[in-house]
């Protein structure tokens, strides 16, 4: 059970949340902030005084005043107007973690909701009502208000949902699963609405999974530097400390780590005095990679745990703030940094792979990696796969919070496209897997040509990708392969097997 208090949501928490599904609460104090804040809302509306989106409308109608009647109805047309998505649904992890993103939000007492509204995500959360949300439509900015309002549907037993395997109407996902339907008063609609976090709850479970990539990229890279004889000397940690950067220091000890007892670190064997680039600056560039995935995680969890809502309502002060805390810029502009740099691990694995392949440059090792060159071609292929796929990441690396678009007839004239930062970088994950499969495939085949003892971690590597994908003898169909590494390195198995020989690599 994950307590939601508003402060202590960490991406790892909430992917335990979205993906493992355990359960969550309402902590007792937060409960009472809502409380006590909600009760100042309604006095405020029951003295007319004006307050964006509660008694106005929003956007451009934010200056025309709502009378009492309208008060009570505006809510639900303000979610059946943000109600404004296209395509296919969102993964239910991605909009189970949103909801607790949200609970988190309210859990601050400063939102205005009803309690109903926050304990009725609470019950969709542990009971397992995941709404249908469509992937496209948020520009980031005054939240991401069409995916929101597919969730906030449900909330008036509308709209659709998941259920144990069923897509249902929401009504009946809602009754099935025993949750009363609290409908939407004033102010509700707009507060279960009116944050980034959708893209930010996507943004904090690609976090978990970009560091396990960058993890895999350290043992891929460890693999090919053994099947390559590659000077170590560049992997002294010292190097690193003297320069300062935290990330090159963790990937150095990292990728060492991955080495222990190998011949090669032993000093047994000859190599160059100085290696290429790709070889020599690994740490730099993957450490650059933790680095920036390191601030991404900041900025995330800063959000995760702060108020992303619009207006603030502060019953100390009994005062209510307009403002612009829905902005998806601090979580987007972060993360379009951290997708560029798991394509740049990405470009750097591709520079190994060539050398493995390429004859001129491998040290030895038969021309792309196949005894019988000429009449097979052996992973000649394979490299061009691995470019396809990076020349896509690199289209997929152009930020997106720079590409704003004035919408909302210029009153919201800035947004942050955030959500156009989650989707791309899905895709950027998903291929960076299929590039670091095939250096792993590439490494595995080199090390089977080489007659000398590898790192205790390189071996478990092996014998992972070894009961996936066998020695290439002679050229069979690659594409059954490549997909097989693909799954391998998404699994984390390679990782897991890795880390139970040598430690986790992150120390």
């Amino acid at each position: 059970m994950i307590t939601l208090d508003g402060s202590n949501l960490s991406v790892e928490k909430l992917s335990r949340i979205a993906r493992q599904l355990e359960k969550v609460e309402l902590a007792p104090q937060a409960l009472d902030r809502i409380r006590v804040c909600r009760e100042m809302l309604e006095e405020k509306i029951q003295a007319h005084e004006i307050m964006y989106g509660v008694n106005t409308g929003i956007g451009e109608f934010s200056e025309v005043v709502l009378d009492d009647e309208q008060v009570q109805q505006f809510q639900r047309y303000l979610i059946y107007n943000h109600a404004a998505g296209i395509g296919e649904p969102v993964a239910e992890a991605y909009v189970r973690a949103a909801m607790a993103g949200r609970i988190n939000v309210h859990a601050h007492g400063m939102s205005g909701c009803r309690p109903e509204i926050t304990l009725t995500l609470v019950d969709m959360l542990n009971k397992g009502v995941t709404p249908v949300v469509c992937q496209k439509g948020s520009v980031g900015a005054s939240g991401d208000l069409a995916p929101m309002s597919q969730i906030a549907l449900l909330l008036m037993g509308e709209g659709e949902a998941f259920y144990q395997g069923e897509r249902l109407p929401g009504a009946i996902a809602m009754q099935r699963a025993g949750i009363p339907i609290p409908g939407l008063q004033a102010r509700d609609g707009l507060a279960a609405i009116n944050g980034s976090n959708l893209l930010t709850a996507i943004s904090a479970l690609q976090i978990v999974e970009m560091e396990k990539l960058i993890k895999q990229a350290e043992i891929a890279c460890a693999m090919s530097l053994e099947a390559l004889k590659a000077n170590l000397k560049p992997y002294d940690e010292r190097i690193h400390q003297v320069r300062g950067f935290n990330g090159a220091i963790r990937s150095a000890r990292a990728i060492m780590r991955c080495l222990a007892g190998s011949d090669l670190v032993t000093g047994k064997m000859k190599t160059k005095v100085q290696d290429a680039y790709s070889m020599r600056s690994s740490p730099q560039v993957i450490g650059a990679a933790w680095d920036a995935v390191a601030y991404a995680r900041s900025q995330v969890e800063i959000e995760l745990n702060g108020v992303g809502d619009n207006p603030i309502f502060l019953p100390e002060y009994r005062l209510t703030l307009t403002g612009a805390n829905f902005q998806g810029s601090p979580v987007a502009l972060p993360m379009d940094m951290a997708g560029a740099a798991i394509t740049m691990v990405c470009v750097l694995s591709e520079r190994r792979l060539n050398r493995l392949t390429n004859p001129a440059l491998s040290v030895g090792l038969p021309a792309f990696l196949t005894k019988g060159a000429g009449m097979f071609s052996g992973m000649m292929l394979s490299q061009y796969t691995a470019d396809t796929l990076i020349v896509e990441q690199r289209i997929l690396s152009m930020p997106a919070s720079i590409q704003s678009i004035p919408a909302a007839a210029d009153q919201e004239d800035f947004v942050s496209m955030g959500m156009n930062t989650a989707l791309k970088n899905d895709q950027i994950l998903e291929n960076a897997c299929g590039v670091l499969g095939i250096e792993f495939m590439a490494a595995a085949q080199a090390l089977d040509f080489r007659e000398f003892t590898p790192g205790a971690g390189v071996q478990a590597a092996h014998q992972v990708i070894r009961k996936q994908v066998a020695h290439l003898d002679v050229d069979r169909p690659l594409h059954i392969d490549h997909n097989k590494m693909n799954a391998l390195v998404q699994s984390g198995e390679i990782l897991q097997a890795v880390e139970a020989v040598v430690g986790p690599l992150g120390d």
